[in-house]
Parts: structure tokens; sequence; C-alpha cells
């Protein structure tokens, strides 16, 4: 669900932001949203390529840490009797 936010801006910041919504064809409420999403997405997108490199680099100290089999999967027959609308 969508909540609403109120932002101050100055006269000349709120005026620039207009004209470059208008340019793309969006309200300065949809400009300033994507603005925000953008940034989100790409911190996030930042931090699972830092995680990735990361694991990457100590793969081989975790498989000897923890090995392969040190988290098993479920037991053989268990998703067979759960309920078909078990999440």
């Amino acid at each position: 669900m969508a909540k609403q936010t109120n932002i101050r801006l100055d006269d000349a910041v709120k005026a620039a932001a207009e004209d470059r919504a208008k340019r793309r064809g969006l309200t300065l409420q949809g400009y300033v949203a994507d603005l925000i999403e953008a940034d989100v997405n790409q911190a996030r997108a930042a931090f699972m390529a830092g995680a990735a490199t990361f694991l990457a680099q100590y793969a081989d100290a975790f498989e000897a840490e923890v090995g392969e089999d040190r988290y098993p999967g479920p037991t053989e027959g268990l998703a067979e009797r759960a309920p078909r609308d078990a999440a």
C-alpha cells in the first residue's frame, strides 16, 4: 500500500523539479517517487553485489567450516505429506 510523504522544497528547486517532471511526462509526485525508488534500488543492487563478492571470496572458508551436509534439505517424503496449500 502506498503512503503519503510531505517534503519541503525551496521555490527554485521546486520549479526545476516540476520542469523536469513535465519533460518526463510525470507529475511532481511521480517524479519524486521515481527518484526515491531508483536510489533505493541502486543501494539494494550495490549491497547485493557486495554480498556476492564477499561470498565468492570466502566460499572455500565457509565450505571448510560448515560443509555441504551441515544443513540438509527436508526429510525425504516430507513434501508429499505437506498440505497443498501450505506455504
